[in-house]
């Protein structure tokens, strides 16, 4: 089948260069002259896993194509993703204004051509429901039916780091739109994968915009409540490590997204679940579970610098230390809304430096003109000379870190383990002072939510 996807970021240039796998050919549009260049060299303008390999395999075998042009391809194609991106306003609202350029670009580029065959307008990006509604209206003032151009909701559910996988081994696939003739279209652009037995869920449009933050909204509250029960274990003495394995074998609860850490970010779960509580109040209902999750997570973040603090006697000024990770999650370069930038900012404000290290994530613009700031090549340049390494991200290679050598090399030894990395036990033998998320506090210090570090 030929295909277009518009946008070329995260879900974009995935959908597109995943669906050129299945054998389709697809056309990736996008403005942005500087992507453009970059991905026509078979690379990836971010990291995920296998991306590159799959982006150049189909580029050489002629499946996958790059353009600014949608009129490139256009009278030959009958599927168009819009997978363009939602940013959120400081209200929370989904910004969508990218969203209906496209449209009103597809529906201008249909008229003069002349199009009069069947094609299928595809809403791939994360956007309120609602949209779907205003898209068909918008298509009844250019004087184009349903009959001519379908309107379709098509969410992705791609988590980073595990994108690739989770498109070729999907849980469900979602399609919804009042048009039966473009269901059949997507059920069979998708048909590779239903026959791997994955269930395609077909429904109204409202049904499924709502799918998408639902499911994101939920895997958030999950990450909230069990930091909340971190937090409880430190003012207790419970494990929250046994905590969530003792919750994970109840199969109405599930063992994933129970794993305390720092507070979610990335690109999805923040701006969702903000998006989620404004359309909520705009139509006078108040999500008061959501509502919480954001404040929890907010505070999550926090949350360390007060123990950080509390060490030093609220003094870290000249203080430097090692921070291991700065993207939002392992196995991606994506730093947006990530609990390191909060940590970071707190603890240049307060005067104190900072060595980073990330695998992937090599400049962050915020910082850059910030002396106290730098990014190294490795762990244990982060390590040396420190006054405290804080552990952020769970990335595989800080898992078996050489703590002889990193405690030997520090100017104190205080281990700050923010994702249960390591056991309490297995730092405190190699000679740390350490403080483990929900198992293991520094000293006696306790930390209640009207402690918590405020900017």
């Amino acid at each position: 089948m030929k295909v277009i996807v518009v946008g070329t970021g995260y879900v974009g240039l995935v959908t597109g260069t995943c669906l050129a796998d299945l054998g389709n050919f697809v056309t990736c549009v996008d403005s942005d002259p500087a992507k453009l260049d970059i991905l026509k060299t078979c690379k990836s303008p971010f990291y995920e896993p296998g991306l590159d390999e799959r982006l150049k395999r189909n580029f050489d075998a002629g499946r996958l194509v790059f353009t600014a042009s949608l009129k490139d391809s256009f009278r030959d194609t009958t599927l168009f993703f819009n997978a363009v991106g939602t940013p959120p306003y400081e209200s929370g609202e989904a910004d969508l204004t990218y969203v209906f350029s496209v449209v009103n670009e597809f529906f201008e580029m249909y008229n003069e051509l002349q199009c009069t065959d069947f094609k299928v307008l595809i809403t791939k990006s994360t956007v309120p429901v609602g949209t779907g509604s205003k898209i068909e209206a918008i298509r009844n003032t250019y004087g184009i039916s349903e009959d001519q151009v379908a309107i379709v909701s098509n969410p992705e559910f791609l988590r980073e780091g595990t994108a690739i996988y989770d498109f070729f081994h999907p849980d469900r696939i979602v399609v919804g739109s009042s048009s039966e003739q473009a269901l059949d279209l997507i059920q069979e652009l998708y048909d590779p994968l239903y026959r791997t037995q994955t269930p395609v869920i077909r429904t109204s449009l409202q049904t499924s915009e709502l799918s998408k933050y639902a499911s994101n909204a939920f895997l958030a509250t999950k990450i909230s409540f069990i930091n909340e029960m971190a937090n409880l274990c430190e003012l207790t003495g419970a494990d929250v490590s046994d905590i969530a394995k003792i919750m994970g074998m109840d199969g109405r609860i599930g063992k994933y997204f129970l794993h305390a850490g720092p507070g979610y970010g990335g690109s999805c779960f923040p701006k969702d679940t903000k998006a989620l509580v404004y359309l909520a109040k705009q139509l006078g209902y108040d999500l008061n579970v959501v509502s919480a999750v954001e404040k929890v997570n907010e505070t999550q973040k926090k949350r360390v610098m007060t123990y950080i603090l509390d060490y030093f006697d609220n003094d870290i000024s000249g203080k430097t230390f090692a921070l291991l990770g700065l993207s939002f999650k392992p196995n991606t370069d994506d730093v947006r809304e990530a609990s390191s930038l909060t940590i970071s900012e707190a603890l240049l404000k307060q005067g104190a430096r900072i060595k980073a290290f990330d695998p992937e994530v090599k400049s962050l613009p915020q910082f850059e003109d910030n002396q106290n700031f730098s990014i190294v090549s490795d762990s244990y340049t982060a390590a040396e000379s420190s006054d405290a390494l804080i552990l952020v991200t769970e990335w595989n290679t800080f898992r078996e870190l050489d703590l002889a050598r990193i405690r030997s090399s520090m100017n104190h030894p205080v281990f700050f383990d923010l994702r249960n990395v390591y056991s309490p036990q297995k730092l405190s033998d190699a000679g740390f002072e350490a403080y483990v998320i929900g198992r293991k506090l520094l000293g006696n210090t306790l930390v209640s939510s009207e402690k918590v570090y405020r900017d």
